[in-house]
């Protein structure tokens, strides 16, 4: 009986603290899926908003610019359009190819004679009729069933049907063909950090953020800017949601036209002009804000414009931190980049707060002059001569 009662009660804890583990985990992932969803970018530029309220007359635009509404589908929803699209077309005509023969009494159920020529010979049903349609609009022709020329509908119909056939076709595989090869794809190959540092640079407080090209291929005139959005209220009392401030990055070969062959450190200056100057490595974290960092550029190999984006919350800008380096040089004399250091990072000395560097450089430039104590009083000491 005790046994059993040691058994019963040692299970009794086993399940409460492993329900205890579940529910803090289950409320951990809760909470972290709540806090990705507040961006506006996700990590890999997505962006998280969304429209309510669209008028009608504004929803017919999508249908007027078709073209761009077939291409930013999805995946599924477009190969759905491209199947439905031509078994739809094989299908229609199938219809009409039946009606024809139907008309023109070619079908064997009116018992045709041996003289009768029909408008499309061997059409016995609607199931010829459809691979008829088929072989019609694909050009497959595989000779047993054609037109002849006894029917003036049929030919009208094969010219309609061949001419609309050739603008399904073009239209649906351009659709593919463009966005198997859209720009956004070669984002992928573009990454950042996932996180960004704050630190010394060039005895300037700087952020830094880490961005990278995969592919040997060039992104030519590239440019790098940011956005912070945050929530402001004016002086008026207005709230703007994502108000958005703009954040200058530089590299040190120039924003403009980067070499970008190799990992690049792109950083911001913390100065009096920018929105980090009043946050310090204790406050950073309580604020609310979302840095969102865009580069620009043209493909070498397709001659197309793309945009690559990401973002950072808080928790993602570490104080007090620098990247690890990346690019060493082996005896070959060949440049190697180790990806395994793209995001680590290593500790660094670091004021607390701009002003903290501020304060800083000045006691710095004043230990090069002299002052005057205003406190020290020379006392006058009369000597006298024995």
């Amino acid at each position: 009986m005790y046994s059993l009662a040691l058994s019963s009660q040692i299970n009794r804890y086993f399940f409460c603290g492993m329900f205890k583990y579940l529910r803090r985990r289950l409320t951990r992932n809760l909470t972290e899926h709540n806090r990705q969803r507040a961006r506006l970018v996700s990590k890999d530029g997505r962006c998280n908003i969304e429209f309510g309220n669209v008028k009608e007359h504004s929803r017919i635009g999508f249908l007027v610019d078709i073209w761009t509404t077939v291409l930013d589908l999805k995946w599924r929803y477009q190969m759905t359009i491209f199947i439905s699209a031509f078994l739809g077309s094989w299908f229609l005509f199938g219809l009409l190819w039946y009606a024809v023969a139907y008309m023109h009494k070619d079908l064997p159920e009116f018992s045709p004679t041996d003289t009768h020529m029909p408008c499309v010979q061997n059409l016995n049903g609607l199931t010829s009729a459809f691979l008829f349609s088929l072989e019609t609009q694909v050009t497959i022709g595989y000779g047993f069933r054609c037109v002849t020329e006894q029917c003036g509908e049929a030919i009208f119909l094969l010219v309609t049907q061949s001419i609309l056939g050739v603008i399904i076709n073009s239209f649906m595989c351009g659709a593919i063909l463009a966005k198997i090869s859209r720009p956004k794809k070669h984002a992928k190959t573009i990454t950042f950090s996932k996180t960004a540092v704050i630190s010394k640079r060039g005895g300037k407080l700087c952020l830094l953020i880490r961005v990278a090209n995969l592919r040997k291929s060039l992104l030519i005139s590239s440019h790098i800017y940011g956005k912070l959005l945050k929530t402001t209220v004016t002086l008026e009392g207005e709230t703007i949601i994502m108000d958005q401030v703009n954040i200058d990055f530089i590299v040190d070969a120039g924003n403009e036209n980067l070499f970008f062959i190799s990992p690049l450190t792109i950083y911001h200056i913390i100065d009096k002009t920018s929105p980090f100057y009043e946050m310090s490595a204790e406050t950073i974290k309580q604020q609310d804000f979302e840095l969102v960092v865009f580069l620009d550029g043209t493909i070498e190999a397709t001659s197309a414009t793309c945009q690559v984006r990401t973002s950072y919350i808080p928790d993602e800008v570490f104080w007090g931190y620098r990247f690890a380096p990346i690019v060493s040089k082996s005896k070959e004399g060949k440049y190697r980049v180790d990806f395994s250091n793209f995001g680590k990072t290593v500790q660094v000395d670091t004021p607390h707060c701009a002003h903290c560097l501020q304060a800083e450089r000045e006691a710095k430039r004043n230990e090069k002059k002299a002052y005057d104590n205003p406190v020290f009083q020379l006392n006058e000491v009369n000597e006298t001569k024995m």
